[in-house]
């Protein structure tokens, strides 16, 4: 009897944790709205450059507390993404840069090969970029090391094909190579003009003047103009090696004062021979 009637007085758990379950609110999720920082700005600021590059409130309270830390601190503030072309220069003022081309000074050696042009065009640049004057100072020096060894390779490049023009002409030439190689220079020399044969260059890196084939064409030119005063010049005349084995021969022949001791141009033949085999054989 006694069990019976404790055993109604108990709840019904499972009736109670239905209800409970049932009753519970639902849970709905609001999408917070998109605000345009720029909507927000009053009137009177709205044209502030440094405010454009913010879109976000966010943004604006990052940058705002990032620069109130370093209100009273002696130091330079790090622009970032929204700093303005006149936020950078004047980071770059508080470092050391001129407020214009004439505060760039070089410490360039004096064979410098830098064209004063060029230094005074790049300082312009270099005050509009903010470049530190130690900067600029270390790029031109650089910039003259290149340029100085790319003159240097060049100089080397135009001996080198010169040399081999020269060996080239002499074998070609023979015993005239001198009395040639004046004659061509004279003729080219009066027709293209000294400065325009030494400072053309070739796409070999030769000189225009150490041509072979421009040379021999003036040298072939200089023998049919050669009663030219402008081809001769102060040189006198010259002879290919089958001229002088000629002339050779004809001051040796049978009979010739050549043989005859007493004969008064005996010593004039034998040394013009001399001095003509002496030629000949220099110049194989």
């Amino acid at each position: 009897m006694d069990q019976t009637t404790e055993q109604s007085a108990q709840p019904d758990v499972t009736q109670t944790t239905t209800t409970l379950t049932a009753e519970q609110p639902q849970t709905t999720t609001t999408e917070t709205p998109t605000v345009d920082f720029q909507s927000l700005i009053p009137d009177e600021y709205k044209e502030e450059k440094s405010l454009k590059n913010f879109n976000k409130m966010d943004d604006f309270v990052k940058s705002y507390l990032h620069s109130q830390k370093l209100v009273g601190l002696d130091k330079i503030p790090v622009p970032n993404k929204h700093s303005t072309d006149d936020d950078w220069k004047e980071v770059y003022k508080k470092l050391g840069s001129p407020d214009s081309a004439d505060g760039y000074k070089y410490t360039l050696p004096e064979d410098h090969a830098v064209p004063e042009e060029t230094l005074k065009t790049f300082s312009e640049q270099a005050a509009k970029l903010g470049l530190l004057p130690k900067q600029a100072d270390g790029i031109m020096k650089y910039y003259n090391e290149v340029i100085q060894q790319g003159q240097q390779d060049a100089l080397a490049q135009a001996e080198t094909a010169r040399m081999s023009s020269e060996e080239t002409l002499r074998k070609e030439f023979g015993p005239s190579y001198q009395n040639k190689i004046t004659g061509a220079r004279n003729l080219a020399t009066a027709t293209l003009g000294e400065d325009f044969l030494n400072t053309t260059m070739l796409q070999d890196g030769s000189k225009l003047g150490d041509n072979p084939q421009l040379v021999k064409a003036f040298a072939d030119l200089s023998e049919k103009l050669s009663e030219d005063t402008i081809v001769q010049g102060d040189n006198p005349s010259y002879m290919t090696s089958n001229e002088i084995e000629k002339q050779i021969a004809s001051l040796t022949e049978d009979g010739s004062p050549y043989w005859v001791k007493d004969h008064p141009n005996h010593s004039k033949n034998v040394d013009e021979v001399f001095k003509l085999r002496k030629l000949l054989v220099d110049g194989e």
